[in-house]
């Protein structure tokens, strides 16, 4: 694991990098909003990525890294998401295809910046529907933007929602909550088997 430090407009990100032998693609993984990037099904998908041969970056953005709790809004996130984006394919997946993904908060920042960052495919762990008891206030609009192949992984007890499918989305359902803790060996095993199928055709 390498740890480096990545000047974006908002301040400076960190990336935790895992890499896989012979690395046929790279996943950028987000955290939510009041977590970091060692949350359970951070780790899982981690651990399916590089089953599957793919290069891992664990994002954390420049608010965490500054120590703040509370996110910053939603454009220097996406900003600073893009850069360490650029700066990644630059310097670590040596333009190999970019996956984009992350869990709640940091599925929407994939969503939303899938498009100009020229992502192949979207990760969605726990994408927050709505706010808790709060079904009018959606963010399905952002998923709903995502142009490439998405597989969005959902607690069945999800307060935050559940997404419906789509003509290039796939929904993996599991037992639990948001955290998606529980089933951590399934949920490893899906992200692998999605990444090889969705990438075999790049190869």
């Amino acid at each position: 694991m390498t740890t480096m430090q990545i000047d974006t407009p908002h301040g400076p990100a960190r990336a935790e990098l895992h890499c896989a032998p012979e690395g046929r693609a790279g996943l950028l993984l987000g955290h939510g909003a009041g977590g970091g990037v060692g949350a359970p099904d951070l780790v899982a998908a981690t651990r399916g990525a590089q089953a599957a041969g793919v290069h891992v970056a664990l994002v954390e953005q420049p608010y965490r890294v500054a120590g703040r709790r509370a996110p910053a809004p939603a454009n220097q996130l996406d900003r600073a998401w893009l850069a360490v984006a650029d700066r990644l394919s630059e310097e670590w997946f040596h333009e190999q295809p970019l996956v984009f993904g992350g869990r709640s908060s940091g599925a929407r920042v994939a969503c939303r910046t899938s498009a100009d960052g020229q992502a192949v495919a979207v990760l969605c762990l726990a994408f927050p529907v709505h706010p808790p008891g709060r079904p009018e206030k959606t963010r399905m609009p952002e998923l709903d933007g995502v142009t490439v192949p998405t597989l969005v992984v959902q607690g069945e007890s999800d307060p935050f929602g559940m997404p419906g499918p789509a003509p290039h989305r796939e929904i993996m359902v599991l037992p639990g909550d948001h955290s998606l803790k529980r089933e951590a060996t399934v949920l490893s095993r899906t992200v692998e088997e999605w990444l090889d199928r969705i990438l075999r055709p790049l190869d």
